[in-house]
């Protein structure tokens, strides 16, 4: 390794990384230089990514920022580059196998071998095995994760420096609006590029999964990226759970929605309280006290069972890198793909 290259990257590990951007295609950033532009001097531009990125030179350009419709307002997009989509996927290659072995088994956005399917399929379980569920709302998440602990936490889990640096870069990178000007980022981390999904899953890894974990072992939890359930056996216990993470939320700088986040009753035919919410939507799902047939069409007991909402309106929302949206309850593309085959019925 040359004095002026300090970081060993493997010219194949663009290549590769290259091949992934392609095989998701996307949008331009804010170069306007597209896919197709991009490949008309493939050698040259992979040569300039590993050549920057390996002497320590790279610095990401500002990432376009779109402004998607969703339920009650619109959610900003953070569009890099096609150059910068190779250069995250490059460092998401070499981090995601260091940290995916420690996260959480009922963490499940973005993370190989996992989906919002299975997490819907066990909340669907838990919600007949405990009677109340707290539905998670954080406000703002991607636009308030600090950077301090993010980087804290991916200098815990490499030994890579260059992933530090370049991970630090991107998370400060500059948004520009559509009339050119800059926001300038001191915390979030952009919905839209390659690398944010996993800052995300390490973030609340340490902010929810594992503070649970330890001081409330017995509780039972689904986080899909940014969007939780919690299942409580009462709802003493849920109200008390509730303002714990509350305050470790506060910790962590992040906020609670306070209207969105809510205490539920699954009620059913043995459940038959009255409690002023008896209804969640995760995932694209709606939880709620129905009514199923079985296979000879008898009715069967009423119970709190998943049902696919209405697919998401696609007009306006752009490709982004790595293949990835943002995660949402209602306009998750991906689970509604997934929900026609998943059966809510009795089983």
């Amino acid at each position: 390794m040359s004095e002026a290259r300090p970081y060993n990257i493997p010219k194949r590990l663009v290549w590769e990384a290259y091949q992934r951007v392609k095989a998701n295609r996307g949008a331009a950033g804010v170069d306007g230089v597209s896919l197709a532009a991009f490949e008309r001097d493939l050698k040259g531009n992979l040569y300039k990514i590993w050549n920057r990125m390996s002497s320590g030179a790279y610095h990401p350009p500002p990432v376009r920022l779109v402004e998607i419709p969703k339920e009650g307002g619109t959610r900003p997009l953070g569009i890099p580059t096609i150059s910068d989509r190779v250069a995250q996927t490059v460092v998401k290659m070499v981090f995601e196998p260091e940290v995916e072995p420690y996260f959480h088994p009922d963490s499940y956005g973005y993370r190989p071998g996992r989906s919002a399917l299975d997490a819907v399929g066990t909340a669907r379980k838990r919600c007949w095995a405990t009677d109340w569920v707290i539905d998670l709302d954080i406000k703002s998440f991607f636009d308030s994760i600090p950077h301090d602990l993010v980087e804290r936490a991916v200098a815990h889990h490499t030994d890579k420096p260059w992933v530090c640096l370049y991970v630090g870069r991107w998370l400060r990178a500059p948004v520009e609006r559509p009339d050119g000007t800059h926001i300038e980022r001191t915390k979030g981390t952009p919905q839209g590029g390659v690398i944010s999904p996993i800052l995300a899953n390490l973030f609340l890894h340490y902010a929810f999964d594992l503070w649970i974990a330890r001081n409330y072992p017995s509780i039972q939890f689904e986080r899909y990226a940014d969007d939780a359930i919690v299942h409580c056996k009462t709802e003493e216990e849920a109200r008390t759970v509730l303002e714990a993470i509350r305050g470790r939320f506060a910790e962590c700088s992040l906020v609670l929605h306070p209207t969105k986040t809510k205490i539920v009753y699954c009620k059913d035919d043995d459940r038959a309280g009255e409690y002023e919410h008896i209804k969640f939507d995760f995932l694209g799902y709606s939880f709620q006290p129905r009514r199923a047939k079985n296979r000879w069409g008898s009715s069967l007991s009423a119970s709190c069972r998943p049902s696919a909402t209405r697919p998401p309106r696609r007009s306006g929302r752009p490709s982004v890198s790595g293949g990835w949206r943002p995660p949402g309850t209602t306009s998750d593309w991906r689970t509604w793909l997934a929900s026609r085959t998943l059966w809510c019925g009795a089983g």
